[in-house]
């Protein structure tokens, strides 16, 4: 079975336009999370779903330059870009990951897609988002390339093309779906960029943490946290939007 992972991003953020290619040390956000997602040990692919707008240019001349496959098609419909990155690259399990989770663990990456396939064909999905325990910004969730067709060919209201997976998740008689929880609660933290204050400490830790060890994980993120109050609080007033608020990246 092959195994892609599907980045949607695009340059139109509504809070933050064009957050994707923030830098921090000289690298984009999207570079660092695309760093993260090739050092899973299960993922045979990574694709970059973007949009046809001229603004999105910029994302795909940053794919060509790190030689990364992406597809290009409707800024509103995600589920369309997620249906025809998964065609055009032969996939039959789905990873979906969104482009604003620079610091994204590929060990929880890799943790969620194991879980999916110990226990194949039982669940048609399996996330961590269903109930929160990790924080913001480790979103990760797989699902059968069935499961995508289905939500393509019968998800035809507006919702569900914007958010690609919200068809799975709202039929639960029709798909199988299951959480994988943390070992403590960590959702108090915010660890996704959508504002300013979001980058802002997601530039404070990639600059403290990176140059001593590329590979930080999660452990690393909480435990400088706790020491930092004040990096917590950067972003900590920030309320997240609902699916009915946000835009699709």
């Amino acid at each position: 079975m092959k195994i892609v992972a599907i980045i949607q991003a695009r340059m139109g953020s509504t809070r933050l336009p064009g957050k994707v290619l923030k830098k921090v040390l000289g690298k984009t956000l999207l570079e660092y999370q695309i760093e993260r997602v090739k050092k899973s040990k299960i993922i045979d692919n990574i694709v970059v779903a973007t949009t046809t707008k001229k603004s999105d240019q910029a994302i795909i001349d940053l794919c060509e330059q790190l030689s990364i496959d992406y597809i290009r098609g409707s800024e509103e419909d995600v589920l369309s870009r997620y249906y025809d990155a998964a065609l055009e690259s032969k996939a039959d399990i789905i990873i979906r990951i969104t482009s604003d989770c620079p610091l994204i663990s590929p060990s929880i990456i890799d943790q969620i897609i194991t879980t999916f396939l110990q226990n194949s064909p039982r669940y048609d999905y399996v996330s961590n988002t269903i109930e929160r325990t990790y924080p913001r910004g480790f979103d990760t969730e797989v699902f059968s390339f069935n499961a995508l067709e289905q939500s393509y060919r019968q998800g035809i209201e507006h919702l569900y093309r914007e958010h690609v997976t919200t068809y799975i998740l709202r039929n639960p008689t029709q798909f199988q779906i299951k959480n994988v929880k943390y070992k403590s609660d960590l959702s108090k933290y915010r660890l996704t960029v959508d504002t300013e204050e979001d980058y802002e400490l997601i530039r404070n830790i990639i600059e403290i943490l990176y140059p001593k060890n590329p590979n930080f994980d999660l452990e690393d993120i909480t435990r400088l946290l706790e020491k930092r109050n004040d990096l917590f609080l950067l972003n900590a007033h920030i309320q997240q939007k609902s699916d009915g608020e946000k835009k699709p990246e």
